[in-house]
């Protein structure tokens, strides 16, 4: 591994400009073709091994390209401790590749002893954001910096929830210092879900709390739209964020595509769909 001097592994700070997820059937391509993205964005729990090809290919992309860690496994909305273990191992990865952006969910996922297969929401309460709000400090601690949030999709509401959802992540990264990963596909998809206000709710988050968009494809379901990252972007969620756009600036975004992954130039397109609103943004603030 290289040492920390070198300019392979010093931190780079992400650009405000589109990036995609780094995905295995990907990385030979965009390491032989280094194509002109922004950054570069990874799931965290996939290179907690201690080597192997995702790491060797990490290794390679970060020399490249600025990177962020997004996470899917810390439960920080669970009612017990976070899995220490798990903690010491993000600590580890960050330590390895000085990511610029760390982030997590706004969601619970585990019982003793068990990891669930889905985010899953809190109730938003004042206990809800206490427990939250600890559990959040605890991983700053351990890391050393400041992490993001994210916003969920979600199918379901806890009927004793007295605080909306764009109020408690704001409250969040008031009491914490965290910064807000804001996902505008899941905003359109809980909206449409639930039926409330995807505008008020953009309106309702701090401008400078959120260092990091989100956008993604969505599926319909029967009567639900279904967060599947498995699809183009759809218009509506094009529009909230030109809306995002106007009232939180060109930060950096991100092309999310998780299941019927597509062929690297089709990430890259819509990557190219997003600065160009980025570009439009800019022209008119100009």
């Amino acid at each position: 591994m290289p040492l920390p001097s070198d300019p392979a592994t010093r931190p780079r700070r992400i650009p405000r400009r589109a990036g995609i997820g780094l995905r295995a059937p990907h990385y030979r391509r965009l390491l032989d073709e280094l194509p002109d993205v922004g950054w570069l964005e990874v799931h965290s729990e996939n290179y907690f091994g201690d080597g192997g090809q995702p790491l060797h290919y990490l290794e390679r992309a970060r020399a490249h390209y600025p990177l962020s860690l997004h996470g899917v496994g810390l439960s920080l909305g669970s009612a017990q401790p976070l899995d220490r273990g798990h903690l010491a191992r993000l600590a580890a990865l960050l330590r390895r590749f000085e990511p610029d952006l760390v982030s997590e969910h706004l969601s619970w996922g585990a019982v003793p002893g068990r990891h669930l297969n889905d985010l899953l929401p809190l109730p938003y309460t004042e206990e809800a954001l206490a427990v939250t709000a600890a559990h959040v400090a605890e991983v700053q601690d351990a890391l050393g910096r400041p992490i993001l949030v994210e916003n969920i999709s979600s199918y379901l509401r806890f009927r004793h929830s007295t605080i909306g959802e764009a109020e408690f992540i704001a409250a969040l990264a008031a009491q914490t210092g965290c910064g807000i990963l804001l996902d505008v596909n899941n905003i359109h998809v809980s909206a449409a879900n639930h039926g409330f206000d995807a505008a008020a709710y953009v309106e309702a988050i701090p401008v400078a709390a959120v260092r990091e968009i989100h956008l993604a494809g969505f599926d319909r379901i029967g009567e639900l739209l279904v967060d599947t990252h498995g699809t183009r972007v759809a218009p509506p969620v094009w529009a909230l964020y030109r809306l995002a756009l106007t009232r939180f600036g060109a930060v950096p975004t991100l092309i999310e595509w998780d299941t019927d992954l597509p062929e690297l130039d089709v990430l890259l397109a819509e990557a190219a769909t997003a600065e160009r609103f980025m570009e439009a943004h800019r022209a008119l603030a100009a």
